[in-house]
């Protein structure tokens, strides 16, 4: 029994392709015509090349002289290029109280920094129980001022948003790191008038 082996490319080369006539483009980009495939073939083996479908589509099919194994390598570099330059976004998500007190506050506060320093948004959610609910204007004061806490970090992407018990604002770090200069010490002049 024959098996047949899947192809794992998208481009037909060679004896692949088996439309009767291709538009012929040689190694170096010019345009050799609308030949029968089986001359485009020997065109191409003489060279020593590969003869590849580029266009399949197109009426003629475009059919290129190259070295196939190079520009597999080539295109599976530019690939591996585009992954690396790629970033991925996280979302992290913090939780507070409306009731919350200020070491608390400061702890959460502490976190959203590190998650801002990290390039990750941070989700804010208020949870509101009970009464509370009759008083949402204090939990946006307090995902506001959480805000102005760290302004030098992130902006706000999405304003503080009641979502039923819940309220939900999205802080994102700034399009360009921001670099701390380092503290100067004072000048040593005024050193000097003081002890003279």
């Amino acid at each position: 029994m024959d098996r047949v082996v899947p192809r794992k490319r998208d481009e037909r080369i060679n004896e692949e392709i088996r439309v009767p006539r291709v538009r012929l483009v040689d190694e170096n980009g010019g345009q050799v015509g609308i030949t029968p495939t089986p001359e485009a073939l020997e065109f191409a083996f003489k060279k020593g090349l590969d003869l590849v479908e580029v266009a399949a589509n197109a009426d003629p099919p475009v059919a290129r002289v190259m070295d196939y194994s190079k520009y597999r390598y080539e295109q599976e570099q530019k690939a591996k290029l585009a992954r690396k330059h790629q970033s991925t976004i996280t979302i992290k998500e913090i939780k507070l109280r409306p009731k919350i007190g200020q070491g608390d506050y400061a702890t959460k506060r502490g976190h959203v920094i590190r998650f801002l320093k990290a390039r990750a948004k941070v989700k804010v959610t208020i949870m509101f129980r009970g009464r509370e609910m009759t008083h949402p204007e204090r939990g946006r004061d307090l995902l506001l001022r959480l805000a102005e806490d760290v302004k030098d970090l992130g902006t706000i992407e999405s304003q503080p948003l009641q979502d039923g018990r819940n309220m939900v604002m999205m802080l994102a770090p700034h399009k360009a790191p921001v670099v701390q200069k380092p503290q100067e010490p004072p000048a040593p002049q005024a050193d000097a008038a003081a002890t003279g």
